[in-house]
């Protein structure tokens, strides 16, 4: 059992012997006990809680790190929500109150409170510790000790959690602990946490654009989103016991965010597309990028990048070799396009250099590469050769499922997705079942490929619940026994976000909304439709009634010399069918989703009911938001569709009622963003410049004016592919560029 409680009993005599405590204190024990004494009072004693109040202190020594301290404070934070005060935080004994809270690495503590059992790296423990009573000194001391920095971090966030309430999401959840008088801790209580299952876990906080509009940092901070938010962000991770982050997508090594994961104590990874932490989509105008003719400059960069990241800040390297957007490097290097094996061997090259490049800088630096699309296909051709000492991680689809096909072995992880935008995927509302994230993390458990876990959550609102379950797995693993356990996770976290009342009824309706969407054709395993989906399905078909092709992308994800790519119609991608027949498969799918989406819609309306009033806006927010989001727009894109279909049939009026209809269900997915932008969230819709549901609105009111006169003005030939979040997302950088001398 990961939570088996172990009972330490230290002598009188070394307790003495620490000049930490004056009185015999035993962790776990009283008195009587460490005298080997079975008397009737200390079974008194064993069965007595013991109790904190607002007198309670807080006892850091004057070495414990800043991270500890940071996590310290969120702990006072928390102690002042459940007992209306902050306890003092004290750096001596002398100033301890008679209960105090002793929070230290095990290495530092006094030799008579240092445990056996925390040899693991990053495992903790929660104990108690008596007194006599009467003393100067504290008689009753809660330990919350780890066996290194991050160790001792989660000692603090799991006490809080357990014994005060907390939430480790509460930030996004809005759940606050209940207010007490008196905390109650058992007498006897001596917990030991082991090291978590996956060594490396955390964040990439990736498509940030719901967070950049409503917490944008540019003018204050010069960055995306506020510092104020990136730190409730790193507070998030070390919560739910990850280690690392990769805060942001095309970021530069020197970012203010950077420094302060660093402070928070979080190591620093970097995704798939920046290698060394290259912002290749900032890459020089006139520079050539090309590992084959010019590899001289690439190395460079690439150094400059390595030696920008802060020298004291702890990162796991990154490695390997994209474009200058997150898209195959083939795509930019014209020897080694189509040629697999080529493009194998000389992303192997890139890989070593890259390597000796960062051991130049850090001699015991720890690196990983990321399997994304088209390493995963390199790889089980054989054509990419991972050294050795590189971590390898398998990526997912952007949907919950693996790609690693059965090879994955022992040591090796995973990059996952609980947000996807590509598209089709989801931007604002769950997607990934949580039976799913429990088969496939589970084959990776069964390998023991926990090397690391890299969750994608894009802007971590909206797919809070999946967070919750991926970031469980990568801290504790799965009971030996999964089956089932989906469904106790629901059950679980529906009591404890809307209250006990509510939870079966609430568990039902994930449960079903999770198997809602229509699937898109031709795909296995089966893929649902995302929100991302219904609203570049509803946009494409609008645009190429009202324009045609040619149509053009414009660069988002990329350099902003790189010129717009012209799209010439379905025959350049053969699997895209032309528009009659997508017209027609959409209108079958949607209209056979549509009454499971209404049904769930009234299932979801009348659990409403069960739920905490206190609990009710988060419901909206996260449940009903969430629901109506996905139910309207299936509405929506099936009414597009359909007026698309009657508007080429000369049926114009049928096709202005197909219009009316898409309008309501768009203005039904306003009110329900609405309804969710309480309070500190005033807002957060704002950035919404990736599913794009207002730039949806605007095609459909443009495409209702051309019903009644076609010589209205027309929109723009440009599909929506994201050039708008990216142009906000990335403003803060300015006209800087990677450095490449």
């Amino acid at each position: 059992m990961r939570d088996e409680t172990v009972r330490l009993c230290l002598s009188s005599a070394k307790l003495i012997a620490s000049g930490l405590l004056l009185g015999a204190l035993a962790i776990g024990c009283s008195a009587p006990v460490l005298a080997g004494a079975d008397s009737q009072s200390t079974r008194k004693t064993h069965a007595e809680s013991v109790a904190l109040d607002a007198t309670v202190t807080i006892l850091l020594s004057p070495e414990e790190p800043g991270p500890i301290v940071e996590a310290a404070q969120d702990l006072q934070s928390d102690f002042a929500k459940v007992l209306g005060k902050k306890p003092r935080i004290v750096r001596h004994m002398e100033d301890a109150a008679p209960v105090t809270v002793l929070i230290g690495e095990e290495s530092k503590l006094p030799e008579g409170l240092r445990s056996a059992g925390l040899t693991e790296p990053e495992s903790f423990l929660i104990s108690l510790a008596h007194g006599p009573e009467g003393k100067s000194q504290p008689n009753k001391v809660v330990l919350l000790a780890g066996a290194d920095m991050r160790g001792t971090i989660y000692a603090i966030y799991e006490f809080s959690e357990e014994f005060l309430g907390a939430d480790p999401l509460y930030y996004w959840t809005d759940h606050e602990p209940v207010r007490r008088a008196l905390i109650e801790l058992p007498a006897a209580l001596d917990k030991h946490f082991p090291a978590p299952v996956f060594k490396y876990r955390g964040f990439f906080i990736n498509d940030e654009d719901l967070l950049t509009g409503w917490a944008p940092g540019e003018a204050r901070d010069h960055t995306g989103i506020s510092l104020e938010v990136w730190n409730k962000i790193f507070e998030t991770i070390l919560r739910l016991k990850g280690n690392m982050v990769a805060p942001g997508t095309w970021i530069f090594p020197d970012e203010l965010q950077i420094k302060l994961a660093g402070k928070r104590g979080l190591i620093l990874t970097q995704h798939h597309a920046i290698p060394l932490g290259l912002n290749v989509a900032r890459w020089p105008k006139d520079v050539p990028y090309s590992y084959t003719s010019h590899p001289e400059i690439l190395e460079r960069a690439w150094k400059n990048a390595a030696a920008a990241y802060p020298p004291d800040q702890e990162v796991l390297w990154t490695v390997g070799l994209r474009g200058l957007s997150d898209v195959s490097y083939a795509a930019f290097d014209p020897s080694v396009r189509g040629n697999d094996k080529a493009l194998g061997e000389l992303i192997t090259k890139a890989i070593a250099d890259q390597i000796q490049i960062v051991r130049s800088l850090r001699p015991d630096a720890k690196f990983i590469t990321s399997l994304w699309q088209e390493g995963t296909r390199l790889v089980q051709q054989g054509y990419l050769k991972i050294p050795p000492e590189v971590g390898t991680v398998w990526a997912d689809t952007g949907y919950g499922y693996l790609q690693d096909k059965g090879l994955v072995t022992a040591g090796q992880g995973a990059y996952y997705h609980v947000a996807m935008m590509n598209g089709r995927a989801n931007q604002l509302t769950e997607m990934v079942p949580v039976d799913r994230i429990d088969s496939e993390l589970g084959r990776y458990l069964k390998a023991g490929a926990t090397h690391y876990l890299l969750l994608n959550t894009s802007d971590i609102r909206p797919v809070s619940m999946t967070t919750k379950a991926v970031m469980d797995i990568a801290w504790k693993g799965l009971p030996h026994e999964a089956a089932g356990e989906s469904d106790r996770f629901y059950r679980k976290w529906s009591s404890e976000e809307f209250g006990a009342r509510a939870a079966a009824k609430v568990a039902d309706v994930y449960k079903e909304y999770f198997a809602t969407p229509a699937h898109l054709p031709g795909e296995e395993p089966a893929l649902e439709y995302g929100d991302n989906y219904y609203h570049t399905e509803a946009r494409r078909f609008l645009l190429e009634y009202m324009v045609g092709f040619p149509l053009y992308f414009l660069p988002g994800q990329a350099p902003t010399w790189v010129t717009p790519r012209v799209f010439s119609g379905p025959s350049e991608n053969p699997r895209m069918p032309d528009r009659a027949d997508a017209l027609k498969g959409e209108i079958q799918r949607c209209s056979e989703a549509q009454p499971r989406w209404d049904a769930l819609w009234t299932k979801a309306v009348v659990a409403e009911q069960l739920v905490s009033s206190e609990r009710r806006p988060f419901y909206r927010a996260h449940v009903l938001a969430m629901i109506a989001i996905g139910r309207e727009s299936n509405q929506a894109l099936l009414s597009v569709a359909e007026a698309v279909q009657d508007a080429e049939k000369g049926e114009t009026a049928r096709a202005r009622t197909g219009v009316a209809r898409a309008l309501e269900a768009l203005d039904e997915i306003f009110k329900a963003e609405q309804n969710a932008e309480y309070g500190k969230w005033k807002g957060w819709y704002r950035g919404d410049w990736l599913t794009g549901i207002q730039r949806t609105r605007e095609l459909v009111q443009i495409f209702a004016k051309q019903l009644e006169d076609p010589l209205s003005p027309m929109p723009p030939p440009v599909f929506w592919t994201g050039w708008e979040a990216y142009y906000h997302i990335m403003r803060y950088e300015g006209e800087r560029t990677a450095n490449v001398n």
